[in-house]
């Protein structure tokens, strides 16, 4: 074959080999790609799985924490009675004993085991405004509820194991800064607008700043109103009554002599005052008519000689450090002055004052030292000095139960001379 023949075959070989190897070509390319593809679809599922295994993960720990919300959801509404009402309450047991001078004998001296239990509920209708009932029982007797030589303490009642309905009122707001408060069973105090004290008292002749004339109050129908604005100052007015305790019938019982009556002894208190974090001032004006009388924080012959109506004036103040733990309490002062309408000029006039100190957390988280002192309502016609003290430690085993030793006491604590009392209570208090 000649050299252009050979040529010419040589290049039909190759156009017909062309199209074979474009054809490999293409199948390796494909396998190729569908190899690709494969790998690609593969690491797809792995990323799946370990997107899922974390997702999981989360939702597990999600879960978790709605089974805990679900828990606690379900602790707060187990201290609730329906939609609107939820309860709280204590139980206070108390042992203790006084030991009574000799002017004082025949007063018991026993120790004594006593308990209060007490229940409260709380039941709002729109979100502003409350019913409150307080529902108490207990078994205190002798010197723990006798007002006498300042032994009443602050946990105790006259319930003698029955459980009655204690306290309930209403209170509701009136726009934005005025509350009202209406009720059968409810004292002035927790109407006013200021707080007067914040020392926490073990007996009950130290409660308020002093519980003497100015303060002092009885459970029984009641009205009050009062302001505050939001820069602190506060003024408040109520009333309180003793119309089911005033007067007795032929049979010797009493019976409600209704409100604003001549028969009717009557508390009319008024109030301004001041309050900041770490301080207040306060004064308070209590009218009482119609025989009132108040024996918590008094002498036997603190009022004598008047017609059964006064005029008291209160002034309280307190502060705290910005800080507990330290050796700064807290202080809470009171001072009242009690003018006695027909009384003569020699006995016309009582005062009292107060002096209350706190410390917290200086031991342990939650804990507090209490002490208080001061001088009883005296008449300025009486030659003796009396005077009343406490002194306790509180702290806390757990979050709900607290335990306070004291001792408290007084040195012609009811205007005798050598009329001394000193007494000591170990009180165990469970919250619920």
């Amino acid at each position: 074959m000649k050299l252009f023949q050979q040529m010419l075959v040589a290049g039909a070989s190759l156009s017909l080999l062309a199209p074979v190897a474009s054809q490999a070509s293409d199948v390796v390319n494909i396998e190729e790609m569908n190899s690709y593809a494969r790998s690609q679809s593969k690491s797809s599922r792995i990323d799946s799985k370990t997107f899922i295994n974390e997702v999981s993960e989360d939702i597990a720990i999600l879960k978790g924490r709605v089974d805990g919300l679900e828990a606690k959801q379900n602790d707060f509404e187990a201290g609730a009675f329906s939609e609107t009402t939820s309860m709280d309450g204590k139980a206070v047991f108390t042992i203790g004993a006084v030991d009574y001078s000799l002017a004082s004998e025949t007063a018991s001296e026993a120790t004594q085991a006593m308990y209060t239990y007490t229940m409260n509920l709380n039941s709002s209708f729109t979100g502003d405004d409350n019913l409150y009932v307080r529902i108490k029982t207990g078994n205190h007797s002798d010197w723990s509820k006798t007002k006498t030589y300042g032994t009443y303490l602050s946990s105790a009642n006259s319930k003698d194991n029955t459980l009655t309905v204690d306290k309930i009122w209403y209170q509701f707001p009136v726009g934005d800064n005025n509350t009202v408060w209406v009720g059968p069973k409810i004292e002035n105090y927790y109407m006013h607008g200021t707080t007067p004290s914040i020392y926490k008292p073990v007996t009950k002749q130290f409660t308020l700043g002093g519980n003497g004339e100015a303060y002092g109050a009885s459970t029984d129908t009641g009205a009050g109103w009062a302001y505050k604005a939001d820069n602190g100052f506060a003024v408040s007015s109520n009333i309180g009554t003793k119309s089911t305790t005033s007067k007795k019938n032929a049979e010797g019982d009493y019976y409600n002599t209704g409100l604003l009556t001549n028969e009717t002894k009557t508390s009319w208190a008024t109030q301004v005052g001041y309050t900041k974090p770490n301080y207040s001032v306060s004064a308070l004006l209590n009218v009482k008519t119609n025989g009132w009388s108040d024996t918590y924080y008094h002498t036997a012959d603190h009022g004598t000689g008047g017609n059964g109506n006064f005029t008291s004036v209160g002034l309280r103040g307190w502060w705290r450090p910005d800080n507990t733990g330290t050796a700064t309490p807290s202080i809470s002062v009171g001072f009242d002055t009690t003018e006695y309408d027909g009384a003569p000029s020699s006995t016309s006039n009582s005062t009292a004052y107060f002096v209350g100190l706190n410390w917290q957390d200086m031991f342990q988280a939650d804990d507090r030292i209490g002490l208080a002192f001061g001088q009883p309502t005296t008449n300025e016609s009486e030659s003796v000095d009396p005077f009343a003290y406490e002194i306790y430690y509180s702290f806390k085993p757990n979050d709900s139960v607290t335990v306070t030793p004291a001792v408290f006491g007084g040195t012609d604590r009811n205007g005798t001379s050598g009329a001394d009392v000193f007494g000591a209570v170990l009180e165990t208090t469970f919250k619920f």
